[in-house]
C-alpha cells in the first residue's frame, strides 16, 4: 500500500502507539490501514450420496475441480456467502446444514470455511467462473484434478465422517508446498 484510502496521503510501514505489528499509516491523517486475511467461503453441496464439483475456468487452477466456493462480500454472512458462491459457480440452490472445515492458510493470508449442504434440486449448471459442473460418487472423485489442497482436507473428512456415521468440525493449517 502507497497512499492513504481516506485522503490520498503517503502511508509508511511502521508499528502504531499501542500496537505491536507493523501497519500501514497514513502520514498526512493518521488512519491506520488493517490488511487482515481474506475469507474463502463454500459448501460440500450432497445430491443422494454425491457432491457438487464444479471444474474452474478461471485461474488459478484452470480446468481443475473444486468446490463451489469464492470470497466473501461485504454485508454477508458466511452461509450467506456459502449460497451466494454455489449459486454463482454453479447455478445450484442449497439449503446449509452447518459449519463443517476450517482450513487457515495464513501463507497467502486466507482462511477457507466450508458448510455441509443438501442441494434442493438436480438444476444446476456452469455458472461464469466454471466450465462444468458434475455430481460425484465418492468412489469417482477426481483427487488429482482437484484445484486447491483445502478442498482435498475437506472432502477427505467428509467422507471419513459420512462413513463413521457421524459429522465433526474439523480445523486445520496449511503450510506452503516445500520448493
Amino acid at each position: 500500500m502507497n497512499f492513504c484510502s481516506q485522503c490520498g496521503g503517503a502511508v509508511s510501514l511502521l508499528i502504531p502507539n499501542g500496537d505491536n505489528l507493523p501497519r500501514h499509516v497514513c502520514q498526512c491523517c493518521g488512519t491506520i490501514h488493517y490488511l487482515n486475511p481474506k475469507l474463502v467461503v463454500g459448501c460440500v453441496a450432497e445430491w443422494e450420496d454425491r457432491i457438487l464439483l464444479c471444474r474452474r475456468s478461471i485461474a488459478p487452477r484452470y480446468g481443475l475441480w473444486t468446490l463451489p466456493a469464492g470470497f466473501m462480500e461485504n454485508g454477508e454472512s458466511t452461509s450467506q456467502a456459502a449460497v451466494r458462491e454455489t449459486l454463482e459457480e454453479a447455478c445450484a440452490r442449497v439449503k446449509i446444514q452447518q459449519l463443517f472445515s476450517l482450513v487457515n492458510v495464513p501463507h497467502i493470508n486466507q482462511v477457507h470455511l466450508f458448510y455441509r449442504a443438501r442441494l434442493l434440486d438436480k438444476a444446476f449448471s456452469a455458472g461464469l467462473e466454471t466450465l462444468e459442473t458434475a455430481l460425484f460418487p465418492e468412489d469417482s472423485i477426481p483427487w488429482q484434478e482437484i484445484a486447491f489442497q483445502s478442498v482435498a482436507l475437506c472432502l477427505r473428512a467428509y467422507f471419513s465422517d459420512r462413513g463413521a456415521g457421524r459429522f465433526v468440525f474439523h480445523e486445520e493449517d496449511l503450510r506452503p508446498a516445500a520448493a
